[in-house]
Order: structure tokens, then C-alpha cells, then sequence
């Protein structure tokens, strides 16, 4: 936690500090803690509500660990259409996670996204910032194996 105080150090007293410490102090562990909130808000003398309040009200910000890959699966309309849901879920099946989950493993999150913008790929996902498109249920294993194979080279 020494990191935090750091941070608290470098924001105490700063209009506006709050959300970039957030953003800061997520980076650290790639989420916000309770106990990271409770010292947030002490250390600026804010209640841990404020705190909470504004680390759930942005969706850059995440209460809960998050996996080494974020897949993206859009729901816009061009994807809804040309089979986006069997995209989704194919993915849970195969993750064995719902949406807006993680692996206990902590290796892939699944997130819903409004849209990715490329409707010329639909349905498409993206996992980390590589966007697969023109999806089928059936290539999802292979995709997924790729990601898998990188981390156990890493």
C-alpha cells in the first residue's frame, strides 16, 4: 500500500484529483480494492461513499480482478443481426463464465459492448485490442487457443 500513499501524496490537495489517482492506483493492481477505496478516501478525507461512488459511476473503473485478456463481444445492431448472441454464447460455454465475468484462473474477462465499430466485420469481438470479425460459434476454441498458448509461452 505504500504505492498508494504515493499517489495520495502526489493528488492530496488537488482539485480534480480524485479520478486520476483512481486510474493510477487501478493500474497498480489492474482494479480498485476495497481496502485501496478505504485508503483513497481517508487519505483525501472523503467519505468511502464519494469514493465508491465515483469508482462505480465510470466504466474505466473495476471493483473486481480482471482477466490478462478482455474479450469484447459487440451487441450493436450489425452484429445482433448476423448472430452475435451465439458469438456470446459460445464464448460462455467455452470460458465457462457468463458476461461481465472473470476465469478463477484470471485469464480472460468477458464484457458486452454496445459496439466495436467495424458493422463490415459483424459479428465481431475483440480480445485485448485485436479485433476478430466475420465470426462463426465454431472458431471461437481456436481464437480462445491462441491467447491461452500465449500465456503459457509468456
Amino acid at each position: 500500500m505504500d504505492d498508494i500513499s504515493k499517489l495520495l501524496d502526489k493528488y492530496r490537495g488537488t482539485d480534480g484529483g480524485l479520478i486520476p489517482l483512481l486510474q493510477e492506483a487501478q493500474d497498480q493492481k489492474g482494479y480498485l480494492s476495497r481496502e485501496m477505496l478505504e485508503q483513497i478516501a481517508e487519505g483525501l478525507k472523503l467519505s468511502l461513499a464519494k469514493v465508491v461512488g465515483v469508482a462505480t459511476f465510470y466504466s474505466q473503473f473495476h471493483l473486481n480482478p480482471r482477466g490478462k485478456n478482455i474479450i469484447r463481444v459487440c451487441s450493436g445492431t450489425a452484429c445482433h443481426v448476423r448472430g452475435g448472441a451465439s458469438i456470446m454464447a459460445k464464448l460462455e460455454e467455452e470460458l465457462g463464465i457468463k458476461t461481465g465475468e472473470t476465469t478463477q484462473d484470471l485469464e480472460f474477462t468477458l464484457e458486452s459492448v454496445a459496439c466495436i465499430g467495424a458493422c463490415g466485420l459483424a459479428p465481431v469481438m475483440s480480445v485485448n485490442d485485436e479485433i476478430h470479425g466475420k465470426l462463426t460459434p465454431e472458431m471461437i476454441p481456436e481464437i480462445l487457443a491462441k491467447y491461452r498458448r500465449q500465456e503459457a509461452a509468456v
